[in-house]
């Protein structure tokens, strides 16, 4: 057996839901068996909708990245494309979806990178992320009325330096870009 196999989960003895902001948040209030066998009365965990996030690629290998403010972080940041998965829709449609929304592009070629979740403890939604490859701008962007984006093209290998001097300031779109940037070859000296 490995070490990988001999590992536990850890058993929920109840669940209460102690705040609803649906749909967008929940905060549960979990009594849990730890696999030591010590009982923990006070988890909390957060439930948060699905999202994906889009690494495209146009046909230049420019990647289509977003300029746009971002109020956990509380500043201005470089992002992907990237949004809630709606009820019913699968997370490629989502993905879809939101790189046309926010960017105008459509793209005919699309892998899946993963399905992650966000924080390791509490929850809080499943990240999907995607690679769009072949991308090309085909309508004008359409993004909500709470977002305000500037669409720019950055060469491929130039978002490693965004990412390392802070420019990018959410943990979805630095795990996008450097999950991307190795999907498509840069990351494996291609």
């Amino acid at each position: 057996m490995t070490d990988r196999e001999a590992l536990g989960c850890w058993e929920v003895l109840d669940r209460e839901c102690v705040a609803d902001a649906s749909p967008y948040l929940k905060l549960h209030r979990e009594k849990v068996r730890l696999e030591d066998g010590r009982v923990i009365d006070d988890f909390f965990t957060l439930e948060e909708p699905d999202f994906a996030v889009v690494f495209a690629l146009t046909r230049r290998g420019e990647a289509v990245v977003i300029w746009h403010y971002k109020h956990g972080p509380g500043r201005v940041n470089l992002g992907l494309p990237a949004g809630y998965v709606k009820d019913g829709e699968e997370p490629l449609a989502g993905a879809q979806r939101e790189l046309l929304e926010e960017t105008g592009y459509t793209a005919p070629d699309w892998r899946h990178l993963g399905s992650f979740s966000v924080h390791g403890n509490r929850g809080c939604g499943k990240a999907h992320v995607f690679l769009a490859e072949r991308a090309e701008r085909t309508a004008e962007p359409a993004a909500d009325d709470l977002e305000e984006i500037r669409v720019e093209l950055i060469p491929r290998a130039a978002l490693w330096e965004h990412i390392t001097k802070g420019d990018v300031a959410t943990l979805g779109a630095a795990a996008g870009m450097a999950l991307g940037i190795s999907a498509s070859g840069e990351g494996r000296g291609e």
